[in-house]
């Protein structure tokens, strides 16, 4: 089993910037994925990158590169999720999520965290 509690949301104006954090406990994460999906008011949840645990690699989907960055710290088994040129359209509740396989789809993710808002303002 593994625990994941997120961190750091809240309310932004626009430009500005938010890093919000996963922390993981229970198993290792050594062999997984760690994404990040948001779901916007009164839509689906949406992909917005993994991070490969053992390499580091990353993937993002195309609205939030070159502003999003999704960073692990091994030692403190934590993702983190630095959003800078935030729009009013990121607004949206933010999970991380881990999973065995490095995919968008959610169907490859076991455990989820609770959310956390993140607001951005015009």
């Amino acid at each position: 089993q593994v625990q994941l509690v997120e961190s750091g949301g809240g309310l932004v104006q626009a430009g500005g910037s938010l890093r919000l954090s996963c922390a993981a406990s229970g198993r290792s994460l050594s062999s997984y994925a760690v994404g990040w999906f948001r779901q916007a008011p009164g839509k689906e949840r949406d992909f917005v990158g993994f991070i490969n645990w053992s390499s580091g690699g990353t993937y993002y989907t195309d609205s939030v590169k070159g502003r999003f960055t999704i960073s692990r710290d091994n030692a403190k088994n934590t993702v983190y999720l630095q959003m800078n040129s935030l729009r009013t359209e990121d607004t949206a509740v933010y999970f991380c999520a881990a999973g065995p396989k490095f995919t968008r789809s959610e169907t490859g993710y076991y455990y989820w965290g609770q959310g956390t808002q993140v607001t951005v303002s015009s």
